[in-house]
């Protein structure tokens, strides 16, 4: 029987590298939980989009969640997120170790931004509104919305965005991408607009960018849902008689210091948006219409109405004839006169 020898240069070299893993692994666990000394129990932090490591450390380090930015990198390698820290705005809880901090960057949901955008909108106002809220470029934005691939990528027939940025509330990231934000408006319009709605459209011989531009006139001009079919009606009327729309908001889109009382020399303006001195529909939409208003272009109110004027509370009078017409304007300036002096009355005793 052969002997076995014990061989304690083995042993030993077993011993040290034990030791080593050990140590290693000791040392990367300290790391890991290593306590930064965040002094909140609840802080905001904003990643922009892009940042490094060595970015999201000095962010950290500027806020005093962190005060030693080595072991938070290391940290961040160790645990094989260094390519893993996502934009956008944070809120850590009770973050007081690399671990946590990092767990919470990289697993937490970010904060998002509500952004509500209105019936009968510009993108205009959608841009400042973006700007204000989200830091997204305004200019940069009305430029995205004129930019013939995307339009053609996200089928619309037409030269802006303009009418097909759907009015509803949104939750968007600080420094979301402005093209993602636009696309999200434009699927929301395409998932409004059904098949049957499409096949109304062909019934009554428009396109959808006519019916949205009709819309984005009778958003302009009412406030209430109950009577945009009626105005619906009156505008086809005049369509089917080759009457001009002469409708006001059409003004109020091509002047520079809308909205404002309109004068008889903006109603001479030369664009082709002006429908008081063009017959038709005007080029493209005015303003973002929601549904209530795409629906009434679509299913006017039958009537007999070709007119009507507001009445100075929301709601509209509705006419026939011209002359019924000018009776009503008449009623309403005097309504208009008598609110102008009750102001300065008000002003007057404030």
């Amino acid at each position: 029987m052969a002997l076995q020898y014990f061989n304690p240069g083995k042993r030993l070299v077993g011993v040290v590298l034990g030791v080593i893993l050990f140590s290693v692994l000791a040392f990367f666990l300290l790391i890991i939980n290593w306590p930064q000394g965040n002094p909140y129990t609840l802080i905001k932090v904003r990643i922009p989009k892009g940042s490094t490591i060595a970015d999201v450390s000095d962010i950290l380090k500027k806020q005093n969640i962190i005060s030693n930015e080595r072991a938070f990198k290391i940290a961040v390698w160790t645990l094989g997120h260094e390519r893993k820290l996502p934009a956008g705005s944070y809120s850590l809880e009770d973050a007081q170790t690399n671990f946590e901090i990092i767990d919470q960057l990289v697993h937490g949901d970010p904060n998002l931004k509500r952004l509500t955008i209105y019936e009968g909108w510009t993108i205009d106002q959608i841009a400042e509104e973006l700007e204000r809220l989200l830091n997204v470029d305004a200019n940069d934005f009305r430029k995205l919305c004129e930019d013939r691939s995307l339009l053609k990528k996200w089928n619309v027939d037409h030269d802006s965005f303009e009418g097909f940025l759907f009015p509803d509330t949104y939750y968007f990231l600080e420094d979301q991408d402005p093209e993602d934000i636009l696309e999200t408006m434009v699927k929301e319009y395409h998932y409004c607009v059904t098949d049957t709605m499409r096949l109304r459209a062909n019934e009554l011989g428009l396109t959808m960018k006519e019916v949205v531009t009709l819309a984005s006139i009778i958003e302009g001009e009412a406030l209430y849902d109950t009577e945009r079919p009626v105005i619906s009606g009156v505008y086809h009327n005049r369509l089917l008689k080759g009457m001009k729309l002469q409708a006001d908001p059409t003004i109020q889109y091509i002047i520079e210091d809308s909205p404002r009382r309109l004068l008889k020399k903006d109603l001479k303006i030369e664009s082709p948006y002006n429908t008081y001195l063009n017959k038709g529909l005007p080029p493209g939409p005015i303003n973002n219409p929601g549904k209530e208003s795409i629906l009434a272009a679509l299913y006017p109110l039958k009537n007999d109405f070709l007119f009507f004027v507001a009445r100075g509370d929301g709601y509209h009078t509705f006419t026939k004839t011209e002359q019924e017409h000018e009776q009503a304007k008449r009623k309403f300036q005097k309504v208009r006169r008598k609110n102008h002096r009750q102001r300065k009355i008000e002003k007057a005793n404030s």
